[in-house]
């Protein structure tokens, strides 16, 4: 009872700002008995608490996929539903321990962890969070928050209403609404507002939870083939048959190279006996003035 004296009020603030809203919008006229409408409409409105539950945890467990098939269960029992799903596995770090030459043995760290969403019958929320409560080795954080819609409702309703009423005025001709697209902006509002509540007595049927939960990192260990090309060599007698393979190849290169060069080759060898013949020349002369 306290609440419908405290909402009536409040809701007589909303319904003449909206009324006074739509005058200028939807053009209307003849409209003289709006304030009575009104006030009739919220005298016989009346809302029950339209009160919309969340919650949220995060919690550690031991294994994520036995937890995700676990939870899944329980909202099937609870005649819930999943509404997102995520789980994910990040390798921290990795190690290659060579056993030959094509296979190595990887030792790998990585961590677990999955978030759901759960929809759940707002009377079972409680009940569901301390059964998840109990998958999990120790809870991290956990928390829940309620949100009255009462009075959005009680807006949204008594908005609709008089809205219903403005449309049967001007279908009767009480009320005349100059241009056509405004009874169009008008329907829509209707539409919306029809939404609206609809919307707010889902989120509070329905409970919306959203769980977290992780595990200690995970070693695994996996025999695999190595994919390091640089690690694959040749037996000992098959490397050395391909040593001098490679020594013949090179000392052919070798002589096609210097073949390539013989020009350079001549004329190297001819300068450098012009020189000597100088270097001889010049020796002797000496020899020669002091005689």
């Amino acid at each position: 009872m306290k609440t419908k004296i405290l909402l009536l009020p409040l809701a007589v603030v909303l319904l003449l700002g909206a009324c006074k809203g739509s005058g200028s919008r939807y053009e209307a006229i003849n409209n003289s008995s709006s304030a009575d409408t009104v006030a009739s409409a919220i005298t016989d409105s009346t809302v029950s608490p339209k009160l919309v539950k969340t919650a949220d945890m995060r919690f550690k467990v031991k294994d994520v996929q036995q937890t995700a098939e676990k939870i899944t269960a329980l909202t099937a029992k609870n005649k819930g539903m999943i509404i997102h799903h995520q789980m994910e596995s990040t390798v921290g770090d990795s190690k290659n321990f060579r056993i030959s030459d094509d296979s190595i043995n990887r030792v790998s760290s990585f961590n677990t962890s999955a978030n759901m969403t759960v929809k759940i019958p707002s009377e079972h929320l409680e009940e569901f969070m301390t059964d998840v409560a109990h998958m999990g080795m120790y809870v991290t954080m956990r928390k829940m928050d309620i949100e009255d819609k009462s009075l959005d409702f009680l807006s949204a309703k008594l908005k609709l209403n008089s809205r219903k009423e403005l449309v049967d005025q001007q279908k009767k001709g009480k009320v005349t609404i100059k241009n056509p697209v405004n009874v169009l902006l008008l329907k829509d509002d209707m539409v919306d507002g029809r939404v609206d509540n609809l919307k707010i007595d889902d989120a509070v049927k329905y409970s919306i939870i959203t769980l977290s939960f992780y595990q200690s990192n995970t070693i695994f260990q996996e025999h695999i083939t190595n994919d390091d090309p640089s690690a694959y060599n040749l037996p000992f007698f098959s490397g050395l048959a391909g040593a001098f393979a490679n020594g013949w190849h090179l000392f052919m290169e070798a002589i096609l190279a210097i073949a390539n060069l013989w020009v350079f080759i001549l004329t190297g060898i001819g300068i450098l006996l012009l020189i000597r013949f100088y270097r001889r020349k010049y020796s002797i002369l000496p020899d020669t003035i002091k005689s």
